[in-house]
């Protein structure tokens, strides 16, 4: 098959993130594969992309001009002649469903979220059997699209969007007077939650007798000034170090991770944490609390500064017991996300496919 793969952008993070892995398996299966962006937002997934040998068609238009872009889409479908189109997220698979219905091609939908917003999951919901099949990230993914589209198994599946790769640095474990590196990586974006993080550790301030701790937060994004003024009206030790291009080597730096999110799907930079060897304390959202247990970190309510704190100083109290829970999450992620997996579910997936197309 020729497969046009539709995202909303080529945004450094998100679902552009495993883009690479994902349509590997679709040409190590004997496809070809093109990638549609709808809008570019800040580039930084091409260059990946490109990397691992994929053409990328990007649009040079915003992220509500719904029309210009259904009439871009519809032109680049024409001209590619693709077979299928797959599509990922909620404005590429509305606009892919539509382009899909008009030129008589079948669709394949990615569901990433695991908390869709009402308005979405009413359009996903009318418009759901435009989608030949959907394939949830995760398991709880697929729960929220059970629930909130009415999918039933015969057209919804799972393909767990992590490969975990045992190659992926290993974080060295902390030496007794150097300061815990606790650090986050993500868009800084409000469901993030990164205020909360803030808040956690102005109440970490006024405990007594911690060892020596800072934190680092890897991204960029639309909170960056309102984040700043957080630490600077508290003089907090968390330093905001921009976007980082090479995420794995800043995960291997670390000591603990924190993901304070209100709400995630997979969550791949926590799982990549793990993967590095490092200790997660992460929101109950999404797959986390389906990963992480009391071996390898903490799960601490949404919204809640208070017990987030509470997690930190749990961990910061016992630092020489967090590389041995940082062997126990890379553990618990390379069993429950194998590379093999990653690629047998892929194969199965599109085996499925061909036999109905």
């Amino acid at each position: 098959m020729k497969i046009a793969y539709v995202i909303n952008s080529v945004e450094g993070g998100g679902a552009a993130l495993p883009v690479p892995a994902i349509t590997q398996v679709m040409r190590q299966n004997g496809h070809e594969v093109i990638v549609l962006a709808l809008t570019r937002r800040d580039g930084r997934a091409i260059k990946p992309m490109i990397q691992a040998g994929l053409t990328v068609h990007v649009r040079e238009g915003g992220k509500k001009d719904h029309l210009a872009a259904l009439l871009w889409l519809n032109r680049e479908i024409a001209e590619q002649k693709p077979d299928l189109i797959w599509t990922s997220l909620t404005r590429a698979t509305l606009l892919g469903q539509l382009t899909g219905l008009r030129q008589r091609l079948p669709v394949v939908s990615w569901q990433h979220s695991a908390r869709l917003k009402p308005a979405n999951a009413r359009l996903l919901r009318l418009m759901r059997r435009l989608s030949r099949l959907w394939i949830a990230d995760s398991l709880c993914v697929q729960q929220e699209t059970e629930r909130k589209l009415g999918l039933g198994a015969n057209k919804l599946t799972c393909w767990p969007i992590f490969r975990a790769s045992d190659s992926f640095p290993i974080a060295p474990p902390w030496s007794q007077g150097s300061p815990i590196r606790i650090g986050s990586l993500g868009r800084l974006h409000p469901v993030k939650g990164y205020d909360v993080l803030c808040e956690a550790v102005r109440l970490l301030q006024k405990i007594d007798n911690l060892p020596a701790y800072e934190v680092h937060i890897a991204g960029e994004g639309e909170e960056r000034d309102r984040l700043a003024a957080l630490i600077a009206h508290d003089a907090l030790p968390i330093v905001l170090d921009g976007y980082n291009a090479e995420p794995k080597q800043f995960l291997s730096t670390l000591h603990v991770y924190v993901q304070p999110s209100h709400w995630e799907g997979l969550c791949l930079a926590a799982h990549e944490a793990l993967l590095c060897g490092v200790p997660v304390i992460a929101s109950e959202a999404g797959e986390l609390p389906h990963t992480i247990d009391h071996s390898c970190g903490r799960i601490v309510p949404p919204d809640n500064p208070e017990a987030l704190a509470l997690a930190l100083v749990d961990l910061l109290r016992q630092p020489q017991h967090l590389a041995r829970m940082g062997r126990a999450g890379r553990d618990r992620v390379l069993a429950r996300f194998d590379a093999e997996a990653f690629d047998r579910r892929g194969q199965e997936i599109l085996t499925r496919l061909e036999r109905t197309l």
